[in-house]
């Protein structure tokens, strides 16, 4: 088995929930050890977040914090303060997401750690970020994204404001965190000297707002809410079949588009002025959903996709987690691992993204128990003897 590429970096994590910890789920992925540090006793919140929950515990908990090591450590107190030091002189990189200003209360500010450890790397990830007028209020990814920008373009016409079915700002905070953090690394390498690493939740949602700030500022044009379709962008929808399945087909490039007017058998579409260019297709969308959703109901959804596919025309169903397991193509690339796990045998989850060829990701364990990792950590990185580590656990800090 090869080498993992992060093999050689050390992640204090300190966040909870997700929008920290998904950062240190991405670093983990590819190898980095990621220490994660909870509360005694209480643990990270994750471990009870989630719908289902088999033999009593999260099914969200082996996902989020796979790869990592478990030891608690309560940080409110000076010898928990003490001993999150003696961690971070050996990291590369402290993760946390507490709201600003925690760990300048606790004697622990980017400038007192960097005496510690000049080449740490501190990746901070908070809803509106470590400056600005908002830096103190809490922040969640809700909030973040609905600041951002993508909660008011999301949903029907003539409905409030929808969101995603997950927890889309946070993610997106913590890939941003995630990318910083590996930028920050590099520059390390070349400087020899650490940074703050600073991603606002609204920020990183507002960076995937494509180009919503210039149409508003050039051109005074606010984006609404549209459904399933962009503005001007067609045919790219979601169209009927006669075994009442859905199909979504994405036509909107005019080459692409021709080759949908012949699969069609209809291939005088492309040369007509009013669907020959984007901009003219933009102008005639329902028009040209109506037909092409005319055309769609006349066949099974399997028919459709095979017509489409065997015509270089981008089409697929929307896909539910029970389509994902059935799927040919997800088995192929190994989209889904199974990874063992002490309660529910093994437990089926996402696979590393993305796929490098020589030194890939992997999912080498499911989230620990609280503390696992205690001996391990305490004792073999920072050298406590057992007798120490058990009057601590007495005491209450770990």
């Amino acid at each position: 088995m090869t080498h993992l590429p992060l093999d050689d970096v050390r992640v204090i994590e300190l966040g909870q929930l997700l929008a920290g910890p998904f950062c240190g789920q991405l670093l983990g992925d590819f190898g980095a050890e990621v220490i994660k540090v909870e509360d005694p006793g209480r643990g990270d919140p994750m471990r009870q977040w989630g719908r289902e929950k088999p033999h009593g515990k999260s099914l969200w908990w082996p996902v989020v914090a796979r790869n990592k090591k478990s030891v608690t450590c309560d940080l409110r107190t000076p010898q928990g303060q003490d001993l999150l030091r003696k961690l971070i002189a050996e990291a590369d990189v402290l993760l946390e997401n507490f709201r600003p200003g925690t760990l300048e209360r606790w004697g622990m500010s980017p400038d007192e750690l960097h005496e510690i450890n000049p080449k740490l790397v501190i990746t901070r990830v908070t809803g509106f970020g470590q400056t600005g007028p908002y830096a103190p209020r809490a922040g969640y990814g809700s909030i973040g994204e609905a600041m951002g920008g993508i909660r008011y373009v999301t949903g029907d016409p003539g409905r409030p404001p929808s969101r995603a079915g997950i927890s889309l700002g946070d993610s997106l905070a913590a890939t941003h965190a995630c990318v910083g953090t590996l930028v920050a690394l590099h520059e390390r390498d070349r400087s020899g000297r650490g940074q703050v690493v600073d991603s606002a939740i609204y920020e990183a949602v507002l960076a995937m707002m494509e180009s919503l700030l210039p149409e508003w500022q050039q051109a005074g044009y606010q984006r609404e809410r549209t459904g399933p379709v962009l503005p001007n962008v067609s045919p790219s929808n979601v169209y009927p079949t006669e075994d009442g399945d859905a199909v979504l087909i994405a036509a909107n490039q005019d080459s692409v588009f021709a080759r949908l007017a012949q699969v069609m058998g209809a291939k005088e579409l492309a040369g007509d002025e009013r669907y020959a260019t984007h901009g003219a297709r933009g102008e005639h969308m329902e028009e040209l959903d109506e037909l092409i959703a005319g055309w769609t109901a006349g066949y099974p959804a399997d028919e459709l996709l095979r017509l489409l596919h065997d015509g270089g025309v981008p089409a697929g169903r929307i896909y539910t987690a029970k389509d994902m397991f059935a799927d040919p193509h997800f088995a192929a690339r190994e989209a889904i691992v199974r990874v063992p796990h002490p309660d529910f045998g093994e437990v089926a989850m996402q696979n590393v993204v993305p796929k490098l060829s020589g030194t890939p990701g992997r999912v080498r364990s499911v989230g620990p128990a609280l503390g696992q990792h205690n001996e391990e950590v305490y004792g073999g990185l920072l050298g406590l003897s057992p007798e120490e580590i058990a009057g601590l656990s007495t005491a209450g800090i770990i």
